[in-house]
């Protein structure tokens, strides 16, 4: 068995196609993945007509989710990334951790959660404070659906207060992100790696 991993980070921007704050940051975090033999591939949420619902499957003619799902399924390790807006994650990120809860009662041949072997972490950004709040939803959605959330699984900036600058238009990354970004990817990897080798035992084993 190979030891590289793969991750799969979904940019949760409401932009299809603009640059955004949280693409910088996702990528930042998948340079620091690379460092730990972890390969990544992106989607940008907003760019497919992802359905609302719940199901894992198409909803409706046009529905782009299950391609996406399917990334899901062949990746180890899920990142989410989101802005923060009104102190929520974002409209886009909602939608999809509603059809990732198209699992939640889906198992494995052991009777396991999909997900039980895979690793959950979250990248935010954003003007407003708000990163916690953020962490505690997906956190939490992305454990009930069976994804193991590490210790530090989330790097994130919010700027002032009321401000106008852009975590994209820093002139340099500060310190304080640069380090969480560089545990995250370090907990992440080290995480999968050990689910890899040691799934969770069958329900009542």
């Amino acid at each position: 068995m190979t030891d590289t991993l793969t991750c799969l980070a979904i940019n949760c921007s409401l932009k299809a196609e603009a640059e955004s704050s949280t693409q910088v940051l996702l990528e930042q975090l998948t340079e620091e993945l690379a460092h730990h033999a972890v390969t990544s591939t992106f989607v940008r949420a907003a760019a497919h007509d992802i359905q609302p619902g719940t199901s894992s499957d198409a909803i409706g003619p046009g529905d782009e989710w299950p391609d996406i799902a399917q990334k899901v399924l062949d990746a180890d390790i899920l990142v989410v990334g989101t802005p923060v807006w009104l102190g929520n994650p974002s409209s886009t990120c909602r939608r999809v951790l509603e059809r990732l809860d198209g699992w939640i009662s889906e198992t494995d041949d052991d009777g396991r959660q999909l997900m039980a072997g895979k690793v959950g972490g979250l990248v935010t950004v954003g003007n407003e404070d708000g990163a916690h709040a953020v962490a505690a939803q997906v956190y939490q959605g992305l454990a009930d659906i069976g994804f193991t959330i590490p210790s530090a699984a989330q790097t994130y900036w919010v700027g002032e207060a009321m401000g106008s600058t852009d975590y994209k238009d820093l002139d340099e990354v500060p310190d304080r992100v640069a380090s969480t970004t560089r545990t995250v990817a370090t907990n992440l990897a080290h995480v999968a790696r050990l689910l890899r080798e040691n799934p969770y035992p069958a329900p009542g084993t």
